[in-house]
């Protein structure tokens, strides 16, 4: 029996994340760097991992509601409130999901009908289109420039958008370019979702990583908006919690009522200990979370400082943990860049088509490491690049 052919040709048809080969072929490479992963280097604080310990100890190891521990819910909202400046009611608003990717797979499903469009600001996590096509929609990618700091442009959505544009996707602080939108950048996009009747789906994962006095401005909090908005965020980026999967979803009740639907069905509820941590990480966490940044920042300052020394063209990232480097001047697309630099000088990046076809002549590279490991991969980046501009300027170069 041909147990290929049993599968959805969705699924069979659908192409593995290309950052997961990069990863995979780190792990052959001795004494490789990675700047791939999207992965805080940090381990949870100890008192978030202790109050998980202590909570064990005492026994309580069930199943939470499936919105979550009422308690959690309720920190959540006032996390919401006193950061960002956002209303949400924690009994009827907000559901506790496996880390940011379960929530962004939950408004999916919950929004779209087959050949529902959704636009996908580009570059883009690399799940966004795959979930859209998974729930049973069609992604349409909206390109942003680095010309433009890779922000979001108005008419750019309004060449895209379609009478079967049902939602936007975006991502900001974004991964993997680093860009921000400030209020007055948000400003006509927020009258765009109103004249077409969108839903945003919103990923706020890095909403506490900003630079340079900048603070996150989320799109729910315009006048109006919350009612357009589905909020994700999560605990893996700013407070080192990945393995933890814990996030949450905020959105208007009508909305958190469809959601909560497939959570109850699919997932019942995110893990009871998971909750007890994240609890702890808003009850008492965000000064760590703020020292973590700290220290972000004085990498991003380094990397780009490295990189344009190097003679590679990068904006100045001011949010999340990424640089995006434009690659164009070495005469190499970005697959073949990543995959040279690793294989020679054994540093591991990840190419930026992966992103999106916007993101083609870039590479993505993860600043969540330390400094000393920082310090060496651009040593040899820079080695790396200086010898294949030479190449590019006399090709017998590269015959040896």
């Amino acid at each position: 029996m041909d147990l290929e052919s049993k599968l959805s040709p969705i699924v069979r048809d659908m192409a593995p994340s290309g950052i997961r080969r990069f990863f995979d072929l780190v792990n052959q490479i001795p004494d490789a760097i990675s700047l791939g992963v999207g992965e805080p280097d940090f381990v949870t604080p100890y008192h978030i991992r202790k109050a998980v310990t202590d909570s064990l100890e005492h026994g309580p190891t069930s199943y939470t509601s499936n919105q979550g521990l009422p308690e959690f819910l309720s920190a959540i909202s006032n996390y919401l409130q006193k950061q960002f400046q956002l209303t949400y009611n924690a009994e009827t608003e907000i559901i506790t999901t496996f880390g940011g990717s379960e929530a962004i797979d939950l408004a999916l499903r919950a929004l779209l009908c087959p050949g529902d469009e959704v636009l996908v600001v580009e570059p883009s996590y690399v799940s966004y289109e795959p979930c859209v096509v998974l729930a049973g929609g069609i992604p349409v990618p909206v390109a942003t420039h680095a010309s433009e700091g890779f922000k979001l442009r108005v008419e750019d959505l309004e060449r895209r958008v379609t009478p079967n544009t049902k939602a936007l996707i975006l991502c900001y602080p974004n991964n993997p370019t680093g860009a921000i939108m400030t209020a007055e950048d948000y400003a006509p996009i927020v009258e765009f979702v109103k004249k077409h009747e969108l839903i945003v789906i919103s990923d706020e994962i890095y909403a506490e990583l900003t630079y340079g006095g900048k603070k996150h401005v989320s799109i729910a909090s315009f006048d109006g908006m919350k009612d357009h908005t589905i909020l994700i965020n999560g605990f893996s980026k700013s407070f080192a919690m990945t393995g933890w999967r814990i996030g949450f979803i905020a959105a208007p009740e009508p909305l958190f009522r469809g959601m909560l639907k497939i959570h109850q069905y699919t997932a019942l509820c995110a893990p009871r200990m998971s909750q007890i941590a994240a609890l702890e990480a808003l009850q008492n966490g965000l000064q760590e979370c703020n020292n973590m940044m700290q220290q972000y920042d004085r990498r991003r300052r380094f990397v780009v400082h490295s990189l344009s020394e190097m003679g590679l063209t990068c904006m100045n990232p001011e949010g999340a943990f990424y640089a995006f480097p434009s690659i164009a001047s070495t005469g190499l697309d970005a697959e073949t860049f990543a995959e040279q630099l690793l294989l020679e000088e054994g540093v591991a990046v990840v190419p930026g088509g992966v992103f999106g076809p916007s993101g083609t002549e870039h590479i993505r590279c993860s600043y969540a490491t330390s400094l000393d490991r920082l310090g060496e991969a651009m040593k040899r980046m820079k080695r790396f690049v200086e010898k294949k501009k030479k190449e590019k300027q006399d090709p017998f170069l590269q015959l040896g």
